[in-house]
């Protein structure tokens, strides 16, 4: 089983910045792609950032540029530095991460949330 643990959201004014952390408590699972998504109220939840276990990326449009997402593989930990806030980027933050048995299956894992605010 895999444990998701968001952390560091917040308020912050436009143009500001904040890094969410996720921690992953995996027992015997390895942990395969990584990634950020976000829900606005309203809206779907969003596929913001990716990270494979490689340290491959990919990023939705709207936040290119502005954010990076990494992962200590070590410590199983997935970051993401947000740089440049507008209050669009107001939402629900989740984790979420690939877990893999000892035989090989997969599973999806998500964190609880984590609220991150652009406002004045």
């Amino acid at each position: 089983q895999v444990q998701l643990v968001e952390s560091g959201g917040g308020l912050v004014q436009p143009g500001g910045s904040l890094r969410l952390s996720c921690a992953a408590s995996r027992s015997n699972f390895a942990i395969g792609d990584m990634a950020w998504y976000r829900q606005a109220p309203g809206k779907e939840r969003e596929l913001v950032a990716l990270v494979g276990t490689s340290g491959n990326t990919n990023y939705a449009g709207s936040v290119k540029g502005r954010f990076t997402i990494s992962r200590d593989n070590a410590k199983t930990t997935l970051y993401l530095q947000m740089n440049s806030l507008e209050p669009e980027d107001t939402a629900v933050y989740y984790c979420y991460a690939i877990g893999i048995s000892p035989v090989g299956l997969s599973y999806r894992y998500w964190g609880q949330g984590t609220q991150v605010t652009v406002s004045l």
